[in-house]
């Protein structure tokens, strides 16, 4: 027979597992799905990565009480958009996902290659990524599977408005450096929404140039993304992080929930839990009605999740 304290502590157990689900919409924002079959959908030469098939990840979505997710392609990948397409199609519901993919930002062909991509899967793809993260003072890319490639290139900026024609937004993985030089491009594209990618990553920049991004918030179409790893970059502790906080409140202050949204809420219940505990520390000053924003309903309006 099952003891009192057992019970107890069985009981604690499931209102913490209940607890750790946030009320009303979560939407994830950022999610790297691999196949576990690379006979199938092979990797680029060179390149591996842990698999997540989008089988699994489907079974912990609907576990944790995810509405919808946002499909990040990832590097592994490269170009090759066959096992994007084929995880858009297989949630746990219809239109449950949608898609950001990797082109080359410079290269002639991506502009053909990103409209082709969007009339084969009407309404499902939503942002093309581009990167840039090679130390200041460093020359941009031209070749490698992280795409540093140059902003100020005329190419990137035709592929800026392929991606603005055909209704999409931009997903910029950046160091802080870079600021400026996304603001030049987004000020140009003023109704494509620019999305930041984990907190534009502050711990790979000075607080000088981190004061740029933040004023990125002038732009009325650049969005911020809340993650985990954005917060460990701005941070010298071990989670939860509590250095970080002051960072995220100016993040918040500058940006609003509005345009604030939240990725990588794991693909297992204990990354799950792990996330929620983060959100729910770094956002304990603000009030519950824009931290529901954060947790989905900015990323519903963003993504047009139905």
């Amino acid at each position: 027979m099952i003891s009192r304290r057992e019970w107890i502590a069985g009981t604690l157990l499931a209102t913490r597992a209940l607890a750790a689900r946030p009320p009303g919409l979560l939407i994830d924002s950022h999610v790297h799905m691999v196949s576990d079959d690379a006979a199938k959908f092979p990797f680029a030469q060179g390149r591996t990565s842990r698999p997540l098939p989008v089988e699994q990840y489907s079974k912990f979505a609907v576990e944790a009480g995810i509405s919808h997710t946002v499909i990040v392609s990832p590097e592994p990948y490269q170009d090759d958009m066959r096992y994007l397409e084929y995880a858009l199609t297989r949630g746990p519901s219809e239109g449950f996902f949608k898609g950001t993919c990797l082109f080359d930002p410079i290269d002639p062909e991506t502009p053909k290659r990103l409209e082709a991509l969007v009339k084969r899967n009407s309404g499902r793809i939503a942002s093309l990524r581009i990167h840039e993260l090679h130390p200041a003072g460093t020359p941009s890319t031209t070749t490698g599977a992280i795409r540093d490639r140059d902003l100020k290139d005329p190419r990137m900026e035709t592929t800026w408005r392929a991606t603005h024609e055909l209704g999409l937004s931009m997903l910029i993985q950046l160091i802080p450096h870079y600021a400026p030089q996304i603001g030049d491009l987004a000020a140009k594209f003023r109704e494509m929404p620019v999305i930041l990618d984990h907190l534009a990553r502050p711990g790979q920049g000075t607080a000088e140039e981190y004061e740029q991004v933040l004023k990125l918030a002038q732009i009325p179409r650049v969005y911020m993304k809340f993650s985990g790893t954005g917060v460990g970059s701005a941070s010298k502790q071990p989670f939860p992080h509590e250095d970080a906080k002051p960072l995220v409140k100016r993040v918040y202050e500058a940006f609003g929930a509005d345009r604030m949204i939240w990725g990588e809420l794991g693909a297992t219940m204990a990354q799950f839990d792990q996330a929620v505990q983060l959100f729910d520390s770094m956002f304990d000053f603000a009030p519950e009605p824009e931290r529901a924003k954060i947790r989905g309903l900015t990323s519903q309006k963003l993504f047009a999740f139905s």
